[in-house]
């Protein structure tokens, strides 16, 4: 069954509890920043197992210590639930300490 976009007021209530996020046209976007490569790639790690659990695959582009996410739902042309909950779940990664070593 194909997700249902959200309307623009269920957008701008989903986006209140994802400070840093931004939209992008159908796109949620944020930059996380890291004080290593490795605590970059070890976030990318973190984040493809959240992706893979829910079947929800955002596209992640790795820079020097730095992660961009960018999420949308293909299927359905734009922004749904499961970007936002994606979103909160990729959160809840970003507050634990990475340690790549």
């Amino acid at each position: 069954m194909k997700p249902e976009l959200l309307s623009e007021s269920a957008i701008q209530q989903q986006m209140t509890p994802l400070p840093g996020w931004q939209r992008e046209g159908t796109e949620l976007v944020k930059e996380f920043r890291f004080t290593s490569y490795l605590a970059g790639i070890e976030f990318v790690r973190r984040v493809g197992g959240l992706a893979e659990a829910m079947n929800h695959h955002p596209d992640l582009f790795v820079g020097w210590r730095k992660v961009t996410v960018r999420l949308t739902t293909h299927s359905a042309g734009g922004l749904t639930r499961l970007d936002f909950e994606l979103a909160g779940q990729i959160a809840s990664v970003e507050a634990v300490p990475t340690n790549p070593a």
